[in-house]
């Protein structure tokens, strides 16, 4: 089968939950002898990167990647960003989505790739969509308020300009719900997300399909002795943004000068949170780690926190920490964060910085709490949570949809027919949309 993957960051260019599940997905179906083409904007990367590195990526055979540049630059999302169009990639995208021999079109991250006009394209394959973040229901992708609170009621327009963000006139449309309607499944990784999309009035074909990690991911480290550390540490890893709270964990590290905290990542807070642990000498940064190395740093650890105050989509730390059998703390604020991490039996939840000192405390020095949580965590790994798992449940929902089809009368409708193959869309992605 032929899939299109079309999302905003990937590879080199990306950070974040999103890209990491768009590419360990194509890794997968690549790996099971699908071909996979991958769109995404390198124009929205780097009008938001700020100083963020870029990744070392390689793709494996049978993935093959189409970065979309126009000779605008970051106008280019900036006219998706406030049309809620395609615009200046509207061509290629629409010849490669429209393709005569592409079995699936997969939505991901299109904030700023193709807006919900993108949802137009592509009507003869299999359209699935799955929501990383909020930005179906929020124009600030994370249901977090001014800036300091997780969203209580929308008052969208002054929380975009408290923001930042450029006016979005076509969420006062029905372009969203348009979009929708051109889908077969719009996918949540956790039943939380599709329960608060469904409670603020998305309509759309709604499943639920957790994220999972490859089976190599941890091939070498689950198995041996953790790297020898003369210290007990706590690890937290993410994008230093506030959002993920790490102001509010460092501080509590004053309280618990037995133990170290290393975290991972890098982000536009990164200057602020060293400052605030300048006097804090328990209190490790390890800069941006990927794949083995963010892998082994959580197998040592006695737990991995994660402090987000907003309302996550799943939480891909969580399933990484499960992975190196660790056990987790989690914030009970973080929306799917307290589903994954607490509700799947693999860690402990907290409500204010009391009970985290005391969850961090337990998980310390209680040895046999430890490797009860870290049991449970692994089981979802290996499971529910793996990439066998995933792709049965993946394929069944592709297998489902077109038997539907077959079975629909009268016949769904269907544009135009474009007789565009693999080769004339990649020599199209290089310059896409040029004005």
């Amino acid at each position: 089968m032929k899939f299109c993957m079309v999302t905003t960051f990937f590879g080199a260019q990306s950070f974040g939950g999103d890209a990491a599940y768009v590419e360990r997905l194509s890794r997968a179906l690549c790996r099971r002898g699908h071909e996979v083409h991958v769109f995404h904007c390198v124009d929205a990367f780097n009008s938001v990167r700020g100083n963020h590195p870029l990744r070392e990526y390689v793709p494996p055979p049978g993935l093959h990647i189409h970065p979309l540049k126009s000779r605008l630059g970051i106008l280019s999302p900036l006219a998706t960003q406030m049309t809620g169009q395609p615009y200046f990639k509207a061509e290629v995208l629409r010849e490669a989505l429209e393709a005569i021999d592409v079995d699936v079109v997969h939505f991901h991250n299109i904030s700023l790739v193709g807006g919900p006009g993108l949802l137009h394209y592509g009507s003869k394959a299999v359209r699935l969509m799955t929501a990383h973040e909020h930005w179906l229901i929020c124009p600030m992708h994370l249901l977090w308020k001014y800036g300091k609170k997780s969203c209580d009621g929308p008052d969208c327009l002054r929380c975009s300009i408290a923001g930042g963000r450029p006016p979005q006139a076509w969420r006062s449309t029905d372009a969203i719900s348009r979009g929708l309607q051109e889908l077969d499944a719009l996918i949540f990784p956790s039943r939380h997300a599709l329960e608060e999309h469904r409670r603020r009035g998305i309509g759309a074909p709604m499943v639920h399909l957790p994220y999972f990690l490859p089976d190599d991911w941890t091939d070498g480290i689950e198995d041996v002795e953790p790297e020898p550390s003369p210290r007990p540490y706590l690890a937290a890893a993410g994008r230093l943004v506030r959002m993920k709270g790490f102001q509010r964990l460092i501080p509590l590290m004053r309280l618990l000068p037995e133990v170290d905290l290393r975290i991972a990542g890098t982000g536009p807070e990164e200057g602020r949170l060293r400052d605030l642990a300048a006097d804090v000498p328990n209190v490790k940064f390890e800069g941006l780690l990927g794949g083995k190395r963010l892998a082994r740093l959580f197998h040592g650890a006695r737990a991995v926190v994660v402090p987000s105050l907003f309302p996550e989509t799943f939480g891909y730390v969580v399933l990484e920490a499960f992975a190196v059998r660790t056990p987790v703390i989690v914030h009970n604020g973080g929306g799917a964060i307290q589903e994954t991490g607490v509700l799947s039996g693999g860690g402990l939840g907290y409500s204010n910085d009391g009970e985290l000192l005391l969850a961090m405390r337990r998980l310390v020095h209680d040895d046999s709490l430890r490797e009860d949580l870290a049991h449970r965590g692994y089981s979802m790994r290996i499971g529910e949570w793996s990439e066998t798992a995933h792709l049965d449940r993946y394929f069944n929902l592709i297998q489902g949809i077109k038997a539907g089809r077959a079975n629909a009368t009268p016949p769904r409708p269907k544009f135009a027919e474009h007789q565009a193959d693999s080769s004339r869309f990649a020599r199209k992605t290089n310059d896409a949309g040029a004005a």
